[in-house]
């Protein structure tokens, strides 16, 4: 059974990835509330990785940083610090992450990072920018690690539309911001959290060994189709 890391696994996206690896896989979940979910596959340590020490892992296989943030507000609205904070949630936990257990996942099987940007990077969208230039970093990041790591590591990144979770609960707050969300995407939809938690797994998954270096929109059409 593998062992894989999910920091920032205790709601949304993150929650959904370690409910879905759970029966197949040893979770270690590094947060700061433990997930919902009990099982004898899961391990949980209370942590912030933005400002805490991470606990010392042995042995993992995979590594998956989730933390993100939706701080969206004009840029006059928008702090210097609101910039520097999305960045420490974003970037700088997800490096300390990495450089915490890049050295353990080395020595794992098939071993896979998994980081998270957004379609906001790649898509002008009013009211981002701390947000889409934190992910913007998150996808360059990613590309570095990949060339940096390979053979060895793969490291791939999952950049998601609007996903029913908590942190996107202010654009999804009535069924009025609902049909607006659902018809602005061609496919008609926006995306559950299984859906994207399918893909993680994919993605730490032998099926994805040839995929690295790699940022997957999963955007129901948003960026790649106009119609």
């Amino acid at each position: 059974m593998r062992t894989i890391i999910v920091v920032g696994g205790s709601k949304g996206i993150g929650n959904a990835i370690v409910e879905t690896l759970l029966p197949t896989h040893h979770v270690i979940n590094i947060s700061r509330t433990a997930p919902e979910v009990t099982h004898d596959n899961l391990t949980h340590h209370q942590c912030d990785v933005t400002k805490d020490a991470l606990p010392e892992i042995e042995n993992a296989d995979g590594l998956v940083y989730c933390p993100g943030s939706i701080n969206l507000k004009p840029i006059n609205r928008l702090s210097v610090d609101d910039f520097k904070d999305d960045f420490e949630i974003n970037v700088i936990g997800a490096v300390k992450a990495v450089q915490a257990y890049l050295p353990t996942i080395k020595k794992g099987e098939n071993p896979s990072i998994v980081m998270f940007s957004t379609v906001a990077s790649k898509l002008g969208m009013p009211f981002h920018s701390s947000v889409a230039a934190s992910k913007s970093a998150v996808e360059g990041l990613t590309k570095s690690l990949a060339a940096e790591m390979a053979p060895t590591v793969r490291v791939n990144a999952i950049a998601p539309t609007v996903t029913d979770t908590n942190l996107a609960s202010k654009l999804l707050r009535n069924d009025k911001m609902i049909d607006n969300m659902t018809e602005r995407h061609p496919l008609k939809k926006f995306l559950a959290p299984k859906e994207v938690a399918s893909m993680a797994e994919f993605l730490l998954s032998d099926k994805a060994a040839s995929l690295t270096g790699q940022v997957f929109e999963m955007d129901c059409g948003i960026v790649s189709v106009k119609i």
